[in-house]
């Protein structure tokens, strides 16, 4: 895809999360996390990774992983407009029984590689994929997406040593880095510093982009060295699109009235 066509694409699901959220009805969904990934999410399924929904089990594709598990409003949409599956099915998001949880759950048919929710957990998981690819010869890469408040979590650093020591130039990390997490600013509740010095002292390549800017993104990931483990830094706002939504942590997660869902709506469309 084009700039200009992974950017429409991002402004389609960022709408298309706002419908499924007040489709929900009162359980409601996460409304931050997922909007603030929503153009990273539309650059690596509408031009980075390599994938077949016609083949979904394909041995050489490249894996995503949503580590950040809240982050299926991005998700979802993303694979819906990949082909994974179709838009009726999309609307089956939350549904008791139903295959679309409000955090993933790995079906190969549906795109989905792993299961997550309990955050910490998809970048050893990551590891382990680049490094059994490499250990098979393949040329598949794997794309692990975090949160910036996931980043508390001592099992995401031994995964970080852990890719530096078997040289994984396979493994591509990408934080979703809006400064929230549920309970408010990242910085306030638990700060780990500065993310690029820290990343760097692993033997990390690493960058900084708009996390809103197709262009930006596609720049940092085509432009690595690719010689090391890589993470890209995507600097991004929770809620993003939606003004009474945007870096408010009572938006983490809820419910849309129908006063609220036709506000989102008019502020996209006039954005867009």
């Amino acid at each position: 895809m084009t700039h200009s066509e992974l950017k429409q694409m991002a402004d389609r699901m960022r709408v298309e999360a706002i419908h499924l959220v007040y489709h929900t009805g009162k359980n409601g969904a996460h409304l931050g996390g997922g909007l603030s990934a929503v153009e990273i999410l539309a650059v690596l399924y509408g031009n980075v990774m390599r994938y077949d929904c016609q083949n979904p089990a394909w041995p050489d594709r490249d894996r995503f992983i949503l580590s950040k598990g809240h982050g299926t409003l991005a998700y979802y949409t993303a694979l819906q407009e990949a082909g994974f599956f179709t838009r009726e099915k999309l609307y089956t998001f939350e549904e008791n029984g139903g295959e679309l949880s409000g955090q993933p759950s790995r079906n190969l048919d549906l795109g989905i590689e792993v299961s997550s929710g309990s955050l910490g957990m998809g970048l050893s998981v990551g590891a382990g994929m680049a490094l059994a690819a490499k250990m098979q010869h393949r040329s598949s890469k794997v794309y692990v997406l975090l949160g910036d408040g996931e980043c508390n979590e001592g099992s995401i650093w031994e995964a970080v040593m852990s890719a530096s020591h078997f040289r994984l130039d396979n493994l591509i990390a990408v934080v979703d880095y809006n400064g929230m997490q549920s309970d408010g600013f990242c910085k306030e509740v638990f700060s780990v510093g500065d993310p690029e010095r820290i990343w760097s002292s692993f033997g990390w390549e690493t960058a900084w982009a708009d996390g809103h800017d197709v262009s930006a993104i596609l720049t940092a990931i085509h432009g690595r060295r690719g010689d090391s483990p890589f993470v890209l830094l995507a600097k991004t706002i929770k809620g993003k699109g939606v003004s009474f939504l945007e870096n408010n942590k009572n938006w983490h997660h809820g419910a849309l009235s129908e006063e609220q869902y036709h506000k989102a709506l008019q502020e996209l469309a006039q954005e867009g």
